[in-house]
Order: C-alpha cells, then sequence, then structure tokens
C-alpha cells in the first residue's frame, strides 16, 4: 500500500485588517474582553471589491502550494474543498476552483464538516492515495466568514471569533516506509448539533419564512454558538482523539514535535496543551492574527508553522479540530 505525503503547503489572508478596537466601534466590546474570552487581537475580512471569495481564496492557496510542491495543475487528479461559507449555496467551490485553475475534467468533492473540514478532507484523500487511485491530490480549507456574521452587538458573541482566508495542501503518492499520514481519526456526534449552527436559509426554513417572521432575536440566517457548552466538549473531545492517534501508531505525547490545533479559542489550545504537557515549541497558535477561520484554519497554521522553520525533516505533526456537527477528528504525519 501507498502513502501519502504532504509535498506543498499554500495560505491566503485578505489584507484587510480588522482590529477588537475597529469592533468596538460597530458593537457593544473591546479590546480587554474578546481577548480575554478567545485570545484574539484581531482577524482578516474580505472587504467588498478587494476581488476576494472563498474559492477566490482558496486558489491563491492552492497556486503556492502547488508551486511549492513542483507541480501544475496538469498534475492533480483530485480536488478535495472544505468550506462552510461556499461562494452559492450550488454548486460547491471544488468545480469552481477546478475551473479557474484550468485544470482537466477531474472530479471535485465539497467537504462541509466545518471546524474539522480540513482533517476531514485530508483523511478523504488519504484514502484514495493509499489505494493508489490517485497520485496528486489537492486539498483546500476557505472560508468567508465576514460575508454572514452579525456584525452588531446582539451577534458579538459569535462574531468577533470569526476571520476570512484559506490554506491548501498537495498530498502526494510516496513509497517511503514511515513517513507522511500514518493514520487518520475522524468521529461525530450529531446530538449537540444545534449547539453550534447555522439554520437558514434551508430547505426547511426558506426566505420567505423567514421574512415573514421578521424576528428580533436568535435570527436564523446568522451562526448561533452555545459557547460553553462547545468548549466543554472541545476540550475533551480534542483529548481524546489525539490520544487515539498516538496509541494507534504506538506513541505518546512526549513523541509530538508539533501539535497544530484548529484555532477555536486561544483558551481551548492553552487547556489541550496543558493536558497534554507540551511547551509552547510544541504548539503552533496563530487565533491572535486571523480569528477561527473555521476549515482554513488548520491549513493556515501548518504553512506558517513550516514556513517559520518549527515543522522539519523527520518530526512528528499532530493535527487535530473539534467543530459544530459535532465533529472532531486528528491526522498523525511523520514529516
Amino acid at each position: 500500500m501507498y502513502t501519502s505525503k504532504i509535498s506543498g503547503l499554500g495560505s491566503y489572508v485578505p489584507e484587510n485588517v480588522v482590529t477588537n478596537d475597529d469592533l468596538s466601534k460597530i458593537m457593544d466590546t473591546n479590546d480587554a474582553w474578546i481577548q480575554e474570552r478567545t485570545g484574539i487581537k484581531e482577524r482578516r475580512h474580505i472587504k467588498k471589491g478587494d476581488g476576494n471569495s472563498t474559492s477566490i481564496m482558496g486558489v491563491k492557496a492552492a497556486k503556492i502550494a502547488l508551486e511549492r510542491a513542483n507541480l501544475t495543475s496538469d498534475d492533480i487528479e483530485l480536488i478535495i474543498f472544505a468550506t462552510l461559507s461556499p461562494d452559492m449555496y450550488f454548486p460547491g467551490g471544488g468545480v469552481r476552483v477546478q475551473e479557474m485553475m484550468n485544470m482537466k475534467t477531474i472530479p471535485a468533492i465539497d467537504v462541509r464538516n466545518q471546524c474539522s473540514g480540513f482533517v476531514y478532507a485530508i483523511s478523504v484523500a488519504d484514502q484514495f492515495i493509499k489505494t493508489g487511485m490517485y497520485k496528486n491530490v489537492l486539498v483546500i480549507g476557505s472560508e468567508n466568514h465576514s460575508g454572514g456574521l452579525d456584525m452588531t452587538t446582539r451577534g458579538r458573541g459569535v462574531s468577533v471569533i470569526f476571520g476570512d482566508g484559506a490554506g491548501a495542501a498537495v498530498l502526494t503518492r510516496s513509497e517511503e516506509e514511515g513517513k507522511g499520514i500514518l493514520s487518520t481519526h475522524l468521529h461525530s456526534e450529531g446530538a449537540h448539533a444545534k449547539e453550534l449552527s447555522l439554520e437558514g436559509p434551508s430547505t426547511e426554513h426558506w426566505v420567505p419564512e423567514i421574512i415573514a417572521e421578521n424576528p428580533q432575536e436568535n435570527i436564523p440566517y446568522y451562526p448561533y454558538m452555545n459557547g460553553q457548552f462547545v468548549f466543554k466538549n472541545a476540550v475533551v473531545r480534542f483529548s481524546e482523539v489525539i490520544n487515539e492517534g498516538l496509541q494507534a501508531n504506538n506513541r505518546t505525547a512526549s513523541d509530538i514535535d508539533m501539535l497544530i490545533p484548529h484555532q477555536a479559542n486561544l483558551r481551548i489550545s492553552q487547556f489541550v496543551q496543558k493536558q497534554f504537557k507540551l511547551s509552547d515549541d510544541q504548539v503552533y497558535n496563530n487565533i491572535q492574527k486571523y480569528g477561527n477561520t473555521t476549515a482554513a484554519s488548520i491549513p493556515i497554521a501548518l504553512t506558517e508553522a513550516w514556513e517559520e522553520g518549527k515543522i522539519k525533516d523527520g518530526d512528528l505533526v499532530v493535527l487535530a479540530a473539534f467543530g459544530s456537527g459535532f465533529t472532531w477528528g486528528s491526522a498523525i504525519i511523520k514529516w
């Protein structure tokens, strides 16, 4: 059986920086309140007219990843696109990337697993490569959150957290034993789906119904999050799925060279870091400057950690995510 390795990484974030002080001008919040609860100092938002969209940002990140993998668009045999914020209700972002990058009539799969989207997408790509079906797979995580947030005091509990951006990875077939993606581990618990959700517009609750109701609170076309409940579940599931991956490969926490957690909340990352007794050099966080970019958060952080020389050949790298669904997962990688 083949193994899959990450042969190229890339990321892109919009130029428009939105600080906590900027948000305090449009809603009842402040820098200290946001940092204390989330660790976030600023985030990037698409600015009208800057030419960006979820798919376009994905393409920008993908081009960097391809160049670093020494490949061209013609070498890619499958696109896997993870997002909760596609440019349109349908079709998904994968086919838009295929068209924008002038690729062949290759398949494109869209993954809708929100914060766990990139880990899920990596797992899907890994299976296709391991079975020998494809040699080079492009995996993208991209989000345009700012286009759908309630940027008022009513929505501040959610809106201060999220940012826009994209990350991409090229997975390539390898026959080198003991290196590359060693294993992936995926889970879900739909019983808590509504604790972190966006209910409409949807086929169950379409635009005319929303307009007729004209609700003043809990508007269904804005995201809802039960923050404390999500936090409590996240710290448990993060730990479980990381341990699951380590045990599957006969490793322990002391073997981790770099943990890249989904950038949901700096307090969650710090809690997990403490549980596994990892140093600051063993965990990479960038939520402070980008906020939570959902499916894009892990590939952006992974790209930056690699660019900064924090990931080296032979390192054991662990990716872990938890989010809406609830869904969660991990990937254990020998670099």
